[in-house]
């Protein structure tokens, strides 16, 4: 348990009856998820969990079922594997009638699930790994619990399947999804896979191809012994049978236990368990401990949980009246996904999260028959523009605990992104591409094995990804974020922002140098070539993305307080920024817009980083110069108009709330926002990735907190972009541990509370500049 766990649980019990009675708004029970017929397969599952677990469960034929998913569990081939699948079966059928109902009730963050007066509870506790099933029935009845597993034998990886691990594509050699170990003992069922050492694994595979092995035994590797499963307990249950089955093309081995006379009442506990343990009895060890732990907190941990997420909702909220309202439903469910892994070792994944179901079901283009251990673009694989929208919204939602993960992930990577750069190239800094393993180097088919013989090692033989370095400053403005918002210390962050900045200045003149007798343009500016805007704009001078990112991260650390940095880095800092080049402008039908770079070679995909000094950036936008440059990029900018739309990572919708487009805005949002092709109405994808799309909640939440408030340093702008006939209640957080509630009624805030009440002196709405902004929002309807 990590110590705000710890922190968090023990304040708990003293707030919870406060927070029932005062805070939370009513509101969000009636967007609680309700079904009242069962569903036809895992596609059609509801989301539940806590801590860092996270359960598809849904009713099929009258059993309950639910898919098991916990972060870190990377196996050899660093494919995120889904723990297992369990199956209740009732000997009374209760659910077959008409008064069936499957509930996610919000405020206490779990599923209920009734029908003929038998109910099954199911819920996550939040401070111990541990998934609870309660069971009661008027009448006694027999119950049968089975876990399913689908890795009973060592298996070939072929084809598209290898794109759900690190490898992607066939090796020359065999690559193999190794078996799980599971047992039943005891009247328990213990499941666990442990990565093999004497094995081919991809942390090796990847240290040698990509030419690091002199270093190797100083590397983080985060798959050497990881092990991870659990185990099945039940009182008053034993284990009867082993049997076989196929669930959607896929075949599986059960373990049963079953009463062993009726009861009107059972409690199931699965326990869970994750760690990089030295033998294989240290981690059941650490099981036993985690079992000991809820035993001893068994009276008080569904009270704590609930309070926790009461907790969470009170945080922030925001609530849409009228036929708009599905636009904060799925807002405050995706919410929900996310905060089922607030406290894990690793980051929600872009592609699924901790939701993936069975891919036959995944509504694209292409069949894809495999596992439920299925998805694309990888499991310990992360994509950081695809991140990032994961976790940019956790701020103005107060959600600054959940950043942990993501923050983590870099702070254990960073050694080994340092050591690539003196590997490769003699110099300091943290080199971090765009495409990286959980280990922190490039993934080695993007980096490509099939490259010219003299091509640079350090780099990525890849059109999208090739000197696309510097997508890792916008977790480092998250990281300045937290001290602004929060006043959280962030002097474990300082090293690694400072590695990411001293990366750029030591490598440009270090390329510079070798194009060159000098290592400065003639206004003594960096020469920022080859670089790339986005996975767009390749073989770019001075991208407008690179520029942006140093100019707000040196500005932003230039003006952290004077504990976190001494004269020296200082001064260090601020020569640096006077070296960074301004941003690039071009015209276009006699205006003046923002360029993606200088010049630029080609463009290869299909994004807008011409517009990223809106966002993420937020060098131009409402309140600041140069507002009309930014809305002319945004209007006539044919990239810009050709790659518009609400699918997935794309963010024109953000665009346009910051630059106060009220009606393309809120347009965009509605699309985003629009219910998913599953059942489960936030379950949306797969767009570019996967479903459940986890980066297209993230943009689409994003996008509604820019149109309902902005902050620039002190400045709190409210109503942007906020369309006139959406009323609403609202919740945000502010920079300088600011937060503010209130209503909008017809256009305008009423009920405003600013705390603390000093900061209220900072809010200006949206009618003080309506006039620099209506007539963009009257002048244009978007383009579909």
């Amino acid at each position: 348990m990590t110590s705000t766990r710890k922190k968090i649980s023990l304040l708990l019990p003293i707030i919870f009856f406060y927070l029932i009675s005062f805070a939370q708004p009513k509101e969000l029970s009636n967007y609680n998820v309700i079904w009242h017929t069962q569903s036809k397969n895992s596609s059609e599952s509801m989301p539940c969990g806590g801590g860092d677990i996270g359960l598809n469960v849904w009713v099929e034929n009258g059993d309950v079922l639910f898919y098991i998913s916990r972060s870190g569990s990377f196996d050899e081939n660093n494919q995120m594997l889904t723990l297992g699948r369990m199956r209740l079966h009732f000997s009374s059928n209760p659910f077959a009638g008409k008064d069936f109902k499957q509930e996610l009730k919000l405020l206490e963050g779990g599923v209920v699930i009734s029908g003929n007066n038998t109910e099954v509870n199911l819920w996550v506790d939040v401070f111990r790994p541990v998934v609870h099933v309660n069971i009661k029935s008027p009448k006694r009845i027999d119950i049968t619990a089975s876990y399913e597993n689908w890795r009973t034998a060592d298996r070939l990886i072929k084809g598209a399947e290898l794109r759900a691990n690190s490898y992607k594509a066939p090796q020359p050699f065999d690559v193999v999804m190794y078996k799980d170990d599971v047992q039943a003992l005891n009247g328990e069922i213990l499941f666990y896979h442990r990565n093999r050492d004497d094995k081919q694994n991809v942390f090796d595979y990847t240290v040698d191809k990509e030419g690091m092995s002199s270093v190797k035994e100083q590397m983080f590797n985060p798959l050497a012994n990881n092990t991870f499963g659990g185990v099945v307990k039940a009182k008053n249950m034993q284990f009867v049978k082993t049997d076989t089955g196929t669930y959607c093309n896929t075949f599986f081995t059960s373990w049963q236990l079953k009463t062993k006379s009726a009861v009107s009442s059972q409690q199931i506990d699965i326990a869970l368990n994750v760690s990089q343990a030295a033998t294989i009895d240290v981690w059941k060890n650490e099981l036993d401990n985690i079992l000991r732990d809820a035993a001893a907190n068994s009276s008080t941990a569904l009270q704590k949980t609930k309070a926790w997420w009461q907790q969470f909702w009170n945080r922030s909220y925001v609530m849409i009246e009228g036929k708009d309202s599905f636009v904060s439903r799925n807002y405050n469910l995706f919410r929900y996904m996310l905060g089922c892994n607030a406290y894990g070792k690793w980051p929600t994944k872009f592609n699924g999260g901790l939701f993936v179901f069975d891919p036959v079901f995944v509504k694209s283009n292409q069949p894809y028959p495999y596992s439920p251990d299925f998805r694309l673009w990888g499991g310990g694989t992360m994509t950081a523009q695809n991140q990032r929208l994961v976790y940019y919204p956790m701020i103005k939602s107060g959600d600054f605990d959940m950043l942990k993960p993501q923050f983590d992930f870099y702070l254990n990577a960073l050694r080994n992104a340092e050591l690539r750069s003196a590997v490769y190239w003699n110099h300091k800094g943290a080199c971090f591409t765009e495409q990286i393993e959980n280990f922190g180097l490039p993934n080695v088919t993007e980096y490509n094995l099939k490259r010219p013989a003299d091509y640079d090692v350090g780099l990525e033989y890849n059109a999208w990804l090739e000197y696309l370095w510097d997508t890792v400053f916008e977790f480092c403005q998250m990281m300045l974020e937290t001290q602004r918002y929060e006043g959280r210390d962030i002097k474990e962050y300082i090293p690694f922002i400072e590695s990411c900045l001293t990366f750029f200045d030591e490598h440009y003149q270090y390329i510079a140098k070798k194009l060159g007798a000098k290592a400065f343009s003639e206004k003594g500016e960096y020469i920022f070539y080859p670089g790339s805007a986005a996975e767009t704009y390749k073989g770019a001078y001075n991208s407008t993305t690179t520029i942006c990112a140093l100019k707000v991260i040196l500005d932003r650390m230039l003006a952290l307080p004077d504990q976190y940095l001494d004269t020296a880095q200082r001064s260090k800092w601020q020569k640096m920024l006077q070296r960074i080049p301004v941003i690039p402008l071009q015209m276009i039908n006699g205006k003046t817009t923002l360029a993606p770079a200088l010049v630029w070679a080609r463009v290869q995909n299909a994004e807008a980083p011409q517009l990223y000094p809106v966002f993420p950036w937020g060098i131009y936008g409402i309140g600041k110069p140069g507002l009309d440059t930014a809305i002319n990029t945004y209007q006539l900018d044919s990239q810009v108009i050709k790659t518009r739309s609400p699918i997935g990572w794309k963010q024109h919708n953000i665009f346009a709330a910051r630059l106060g487009l009220t009606y393309e805005a809120a347009a965009l949002t509605k699309e985003k926002f629009a219910d998913g092709p599953y059942r489960f109405p936030a379950f949306w994808g797969p767009g570019y990735d996967w479903s459940p799309d986890h980066n297209w909640g993230g943009s689409a939440m994003i996008g509604l907190q820019e149109m309902l408030m902005q902050v620039d340093d002190k400045k709190i702008y409210l109503l942007p972009a906020w369309p006139k006939n959406w009323n609403a209640k609202f919740k945000l957080h502010a920079p300088y541990k600011t937060t503010v509630e209130g209503e909008v009624k017809d256009g305008k805030i009423v009920n405003l509370l600013v705390m603390p009440a000093e900061r209220r002196t900072d809010v200006i709405v949206k009618i003080e500049f309506v006039s620099q902004t209506e007539f963009f929002i009257q002048s244009k309807e978007p383009t579909k």
